[in-house]
């Protein structure tokens, strides 16, 4: 997994067809995927439940490029080696989901995957400042975790403040929450390069009408990329 700054558009298998993961995911990988991101939930730290780690390794066969499990769940630490046992490329946590972030992230790192770390819409950018040669990527939530298909918070000024933050560090911005066409531009010009999108993927589309797919990941990567056309 090499490290640049191209868009990488990575759909959410929660928009997908639960009883199809498998084809889900390689029908939007060849129809143009990047990554494929999978919101784990625990019912806990956030309203909803949905994967976990042997839905991981069971879909792990049927992705060709990264798995990005992020982890919606509290406590932590004591799932990383099943994630990564399965299969996860890149494992985030929330900097919110517990005490002691700094050892969650050690974790990841020794599991054998890239460590994430995400932020809530109410959390400011500044926290996590003392992380950022600690991760791999930070995912700034741009809406409030839990369900698919909510409308965008703007955390562009957020996203800014990271970027610079940032700096010449081998560090991705993930944005994870109401990314379509229309805010795809407003993400990417502020700095953001992974752009996770669920509904705005799949809508319309299915695996026996997959093109939709690719044309639905097109618009959005081209939204995304025209801001430095």
């Amino acid at each position: 997994m090499s490290f640049d700054r191209k868009i990488k558009i990575a759909p959410s298998i929660l928009s997908a067809d639960f009883a199809n993961f498998g084809a889900e995911c390689e029908a939007i990988e060849d129809q143009g995927a990047d990554w494929v991101h999978v919101d784990v939930m625990d019912g806990h730290f956030v309203p909803n439940i949905t994967f976990g780690p042997a839905m991981c390794a069971a879909i792990r066969p049927h992705i060709q490029g990264v798995m990005d499990v992020h982890l919606m769940i509290s406590p932590v630490d004591p799932y990383i080696d099943a994630f990564a046992q399965a299969g996860a490329d890149v494992i985030t946590a929330h900097v919110e989901a517990g005490p002691h972030i700094h050892r969650t992230l050690q974790a990841i790192r020794a599991a054998g995957a890239k460590a994430g770390v995400a932020l809530n819409p109410g959390t400011p950018a500044n926290v996590i400042e003392p992380l950022l040669d600690m991760v791999d990527l930070v995912c700034v939530m741009t809406v409030n975790p839990g369900f698919g298909g909510q409308k965008f918070l703007d955390m562009t000024d957020k996203i800014r403040t990271l970027r610079e933050m940032i700096g010449d560090r081998p560090v991705h911005i993930e944005i994870d929450g109401g990314v379509d066409p229309s805010t795809a531009p407003l993400v990417a010009r502020a700095g953001a390069d992974v752009l996770v999108a669920g509904s705005a993927v799949f809508k319309g589309g299915s695996v026996t009408n997959p093109q939709v797919y690719g044309d639905n990941i097109r618009t959005i990567r081209e939204a995304a990329e025209g801001v430095y056309a």
